[in-house]
């Protein structure tokens, strides 16, 4: 399988840290970011590449060569088989796909050359296998989503309905999505014809492809982050020495910190039905923006019987938790996911869902939706806690093997209580030590 790395840009915006070297070659403590990029593909078996090249680009071509020279920073082989494609006009950052159509002629990996990553290739390539789409994007939520362009996915299939770009008017509340820049691609998406001189990637060939049900998003954790700016470069560099890059690859065992959602994160309200009813407890955002900076992961875990009881459709609770997505964005913080249970086991209700009135794993007590996240992000439950306002919540991490925390006063056999989300975070890494990364 081929990898596509694009590395022609200029890299205007990171001038004042290095301005003689293209951008890919500013070294992460020591070791550029394209070798890093490399070590991580060819570890991986991903060892068939094409770089291509503009601005300075010889300064890569004569670093790598063919990927049969030595490292001269590590001493060890670069041990991968480079093909070149030197852009002497500016091509766009897809234009040189279309040049290279003729060896493309299977699914292949289309990265960036300046990012910083470290992420399990072949889990991502198997869910684009999986899909059977044209294209799958890597998407992740971040700490600034309301000036950020947005993926929005189908909640079940993960489908990209919509591409909403950075300039355009986004909706009132949103999905915090945005794409990594990372991608597998199938060959059919160079068959359309393009006559513009310079092709863009989002623009030309991905965004056309949102709602048509052949674009995916691939949705991790891992770390990919941009070291475009002078700012973005030092928050990178710090990271690879603290251990959060390798500590996020899927790869690893992960930790979480579960969060049931009313009473836990918004104020409960009893059956919450309409996204005006929802509000942020104070100091959420600030807890969970705690929990992004830490080696743990943000679920949230929520029964939501109103669907199955037809108080509440599928799209109201999706407006609602882009409510929650949306108010947690502009103070900084994210979920890494959200996993919700639709069912209800008693009957009777008018206008009832038949199909969802059934006792199943996923209603906490019961520990389903736990179960089910730990397999989607490779999570150690034993090293996890779950956060809540019940004794199911309580139930249901004990149940999953994890650690338990409950906001009130009750006594449910929980490992600790507390009287807030931020109040209980706060006890939890004074309990663990739980390494925090900012």
């Amino acid at each position: 399988m081929k990898t596509v790395i694009m590395a022609g840009g200029k890299g205007t915006r990171i001038t004042s840290v290095a301005s003689d070297i293209p951008k890919p070659m500013i070294p992460i403590d020591g070791i550029p970011v394209l070798e890093r990029e490399i070590q991580c593909l060819k570890n991986q078996g991903f060892d068939d590449l094409i770089i291509t090249v503009g601005h300075l680009g010889h300064i890569i071509s004569e670093y790598f060569g063919n990927g049969e020279k030595i490292s001269p920073i590590t001493g060890q082989p670069f041990g991968v088989h480079i093909e070149y494609y030197v852009e002497n006009t500016p091509l766009g950052n897809a234009g040189a796909l279309f040049r290279l159509k003729d060896k493309l002629t299977e699914k292949f990996l289309l990265l960036n050359a300046d990012v910083v990553f470290d992420i399990d290739f072949h889990r991502m390539v198997k869910y684009h296998e999986d899909k059977g789409g044209l294209v799958t994007i890597f998407t992740h939520p971040n700490d600034h989503p309301y000036d950020s362009s947005l993926i929005v996915t189908d909640s079940d299939t993960k489908a990209v309905r919509h591409w909403i770009e950075k300039s355009e008017k986004r909706p009132e509340f949103y999905q915090n999505r945005v794409n990594a820049g990372i991608h597998v691609i199938s060959p059919a998406i160079l068959d359309i014809n393009v006559d513009s001189p310079q092709i863009d990637l989002d623009k030309q060939l991905l965004k056309p492809l949102a709602g048509t049900g052949k674009m995916f998003a691939y949705d991790s954790p891992e770390y990919v982050k941009d070291m475009g700016t002078p700012d973005r470069y030092k928050a990178v560099c710090k990271d690879f020495q603290d251990g959060v890059i390798k500590a996020k690859n899927l790869r690893q065992k992960q930790k979480a910190i579960f969060l049931d959602r009313d009473g836990t994160i918004n104020k409960y309200v009893g059956f919450l039905r309409k996204p005006d009813e929802f509000e942020l407890i104070e100091g959420t955002a600030q807890a969970i923006k705690k929990i992004n900076n830490s080696e743990y992961l943000a679920i949230v875990i929520t029964n939501q019987p109103v669907i199955a009881r037809g108080e509440v459709t599928w799209k109201e609770l999706e407006r609602i938790h882009q409510k929650m997505e949306t108010l947690l964005g502009e103070e900084g913080a994210y979920l890494n996911g959200i996993y919700f249970c639709p069912h209800h086991p008693d009957k009777g209700y008018a206008g009832e869902v038949p199909e969802l009135k059934v006792d199943c794993e996923c209603h906490k007590p019961k520990p389903g939706l736990l179960l089910k996240a730990a397999k989607d992000f490779h999570i150690d439950l034993s090293q996890s806690w779950m956060i809540g306002d019940r004794d199911s919540d309580i139930k249901a991490g004990k149940a999953a093997g994890c650690r338990t925390a409950l906001i009130g006063t009750q006594k449910y056999d929980q490992d600790l209580t507390a009287n807030s989300l931020q109040n209980a975070i706060n006890k939890i890494y004074a309990m663990t030590g739980g390494n925090t990364y900012a």
